[in-house]
């Protein structure tokens, strides 16, 4: 956030709000680096865009340049990139280095057991969801806690304890880093068990909406609108148009392949169309929100879903197959997600580690 300009836009997962010029950079940087969504053309779950309005209060962007406060950076010559530099390199090589290098981020003392040390940062997380402050959690997160972390003397994760307390903002912020509202506690409950047991109804609505936030997306992409969670409905199949128009070679072998895929690849391929969905979407703000003259040039242009070194180089080249997809190839295969996701998980459920399969953890 290095424009004199307004913020337009946040980036959810690190709590910030950031003008169009260092949005160009966050969006190439891929959604697990950066998740983007623009304040105002962009549909925003009421306690999700409060969270990160707080965050953003609170300073959560101290967390992402810690040892750029320190004194002794100004003397080593570390700075931080200013409103004067260019977008590139200057401005993005700076973003690159914060968000995606952690380059700032406050390093803990090493550790011969790095699992150890994480497992620490997890029961941190899972004692400091039960308060408001959320800016302590998220520090948490960025320095290896894990969201779904499963606590062997509690016998329940994060997520539980912040639905018991009703803590609606630091559901939002582990959902956000991949926490599932369907994980079962030693005692078979759910985080909606809890945050219903407590009279917390709103949160509890709101975490059944996070459970299936990738087939909800998904719908609300082709049709404009989505299941009602309140009255049982689960899932909407929207309809095309025109299925006369004959398919490629290209979505005629994803749509034969889907059905006969595991779980698990299933579960990938469910979160690449997710992914791909969201581009398209924010393409599309992006355009029509940009000054065509000054702003929009190739450079801030993302063809295809960046790189994400987590996955398998065959991963990522499927994922970046998906720009092919002309706009009813990819409704398509966007509808013979949502029917599959239907069938498995109503018809022939799925199990996890808990024994339950959902959708919420898909976004992690």
């Amino acid at each position: 956030m290095y424009s004199f300009s307004d913020p337009c836009w946040a980036s959810i997962n690190r709590g910030i709000l950031i003008c169009d010029e260092c949005c160009s950079v966050h969006r190439s940087l891929g959604r697990h680096i950066s998740q983007v969504r623009h304040l105002k053309h962009t549909p925003w779950p009421p306690t999700l865009l409060q969270m990160v309005e707080t965050l953003y209060n609170n300073g959560a962007n101290s967390i992402w340049e810690h040892s750029l406060l320190d004194p002794a950076s100004v003397m080593s010559g570390r700075r931080k990139a200013s409103p004067q530099d260019k977008v590139h390199p200057n401005k993005a090589e700076f973003i690159r280095a914060k968000y995606q290098m952690l380059a700032f981020v406050h390093r803990l003392p090493c550790r011969e057991d790095d699992s150890v040390t994480a497992k620490d940062l997890s029961k941190q997380l899972h004692s400091s969801v039960r308060t408001g402050n959320l800016e302590t959690c998220l520090r948490l997160l960025s320095l290896g806690a894990q969201a779904n972390f499963f606590h062997p003397e509690k016998g329940n994760t994060p997520l539980h304890v912040a639905a018991k307390a009703g803590q609606t903002l630091q559901a939002e912020l582990l959902a956000v880093y991949g926490a599932d509202p369907g994980t079962q506690d030693s005692n078979g409950k759910t985080p909606v068990d809890y945050a219903r047991q407590g009279g917390h109804h709103e949160l509890a609505e709101r975490l059944v909406e996070i459970q299936y936030e990738l087939t909800d997306r998904l719908a609300f992409y082709l049709c404009g609108r989505k299941p009602d969670h309140k009255n049982g409905q689960h899932f909407v199949i929207p309809q095309m148009a025109d299925s006369s128009l004959d398919l490629s070679e290209l979505a005629k072998a994803a749509k034969k392949k889907l059905q006969s895929l595991s779980n698990h690849l299933f579960e990938e391929l469910a979160m690449d169309v997710y992914d791909e969905v969201d581009r398209r979407e924010t393409d599309a703000v992006w355009l029509a929100t940009q000054n065509h003259s000054t702003l929009v040039t190739e450079t801030t242009v993302v063809p295809f879903l960046p790189v994400n070194p987590e996955y398998s180089s065959t991963r990522n080249q499927g994922r970046q197959k998906l720009a092919r997809f002309n706009a009813h190839e990819f409704a398509t295969l966007v509808i013979d997600i949502l029917s599959d996701a239907k069938r498995r998980q109503q018809g022939n459920p799925l199990t996890g580690s808990k024994g339950e399969y959902t959708f919420g953890c898909w976004l992690s």
